[in-house]
C-alpha cells in the first residue's frame, strides 16, 4: 500500500445548475444523472488520485450554488488548498458569479490556494446550443488571475479527470523528489490513477464541525 498519502481539502464554487455535482459525481463515480437534485448546504466525498508513486486523497467539498447559502461558503472554503470555480459556458450571468467566487478566494482564502477556473457543460455547444461565454474571455482571466482553466462535460466526462489531475500536480507532495521521479502522464491509462474511495456525506447539517 502507497504509504506517500497527502489529504487535500477541495472546495467547488459556483452559481446553481451549473453542474459542481455532476462534475463531482463524474469525478467520484464516473457517473452522470441528468436529475440531479440540488445540493442542500454542501455534499462531501473523498477520492484518490495516483501521481507517480504517490497517492492524493481529495476531499471535496460540493457548495450549493443557491443564493440563500452563499454566507456559508467561507465555512467550507476555510484551510481549503483548492477550489473549483465553475460556470456555464451557455449562462454569462454564471461566468459573472465565477469572477466574484475568484476575488473572494484571493482575498478570503489561504494564500496559496490553487484555484481552477471550470466552464462546464460544453458538451451542450457540441449539440448545437450557442456558446454565451467566450472561451478567449475565461482565458483571460485565467491567466490574468494565475488560475488553471478548463472547459469540461461532466454528461461525457471530458476533462472532469484532467481538472483534478492538473491541481494534483500543483500540490507540495510528501517525499515530492521521489513521486516527481515518475510523473503521470495525464492522457494515457487516465482512469487507471484514479482509485476509488467515496464516501458520500449528508454534510448540510454536520458541516460547521468538520476538522477538515
Amino acid at each position: 500500500m502507497n504509504s506517500n498519502v497527502t489529504s487535500v481539502k477541495l472546495v467547488l464554487l459556483g452559481e446553481a445548475a451549473v453542474g459542481k455535482s455532476s462534475i463531482v459525481l463524474r469525478f467520484v463515480s464516473n457517473d452522470f444523472s441528468e436529475n440531479k437534485e440540488p445540493t442542500i448546504g454542501a455534499a462531501f466525498l473523498t477520492q484518490r488520485v495516483n501521481i507517480g508513486n504517490h497517492t492524493i486523497k481529495f476531499e471535496i467539498w460540493d457548495t450549493a450554488g443557491q443564493e440563500r447559502f452563499a454566507s456559508l461558503a467561507p465555512m467550507y472554503y476555510r484551510n481549503a488548498q483548492a477550489a473549483l470555480v465553475v460556470y456555464d459556458v451557455t449562462k454569462p450571468q454564471s461566468f459573472i458569479k465565477a469572477r466574484h467566487w475568484v476575488k473572494e478566494l484571493q482575498e478570503q482564502a489561504n494564500k496559496g490556494i490553487i484555484i481552477a477556473l471550470v466552464g462546464n457543460k460544453a458538451d451542450i455547444i457540441e449539440d448545437g446550443e450557442e456558446r454565451k461565454v467566450a472561451r478567449e474571455e475565461a482565458e483571460k482571466l485565467a491567466e490574468e488571475e494565475g488560475l488553471l482553466f478548463f472547459e469540461t462535460s461532466a454528461k461525457t466526462g471530458n476533462n472532469v479527470n484532467e481538472t483534478f489531475l492538473a491541481i494534483g500536480e500543483k500540490i507540495p507532495l510528501k517525499n515530492s523528489s521521489s513521486a516527481n521521479d515518475q510523473h503521470h502522464d495525464t492522457n494515457n491509462n487516465n482512469n487507471q490513477r484514479i482509485d476509488l474511495d467515496n464516501n458520500p456525506v449528508d454534510a448540510a447539517s454536520n458541516a460547521p464541525g468538520c476538522s477538515c
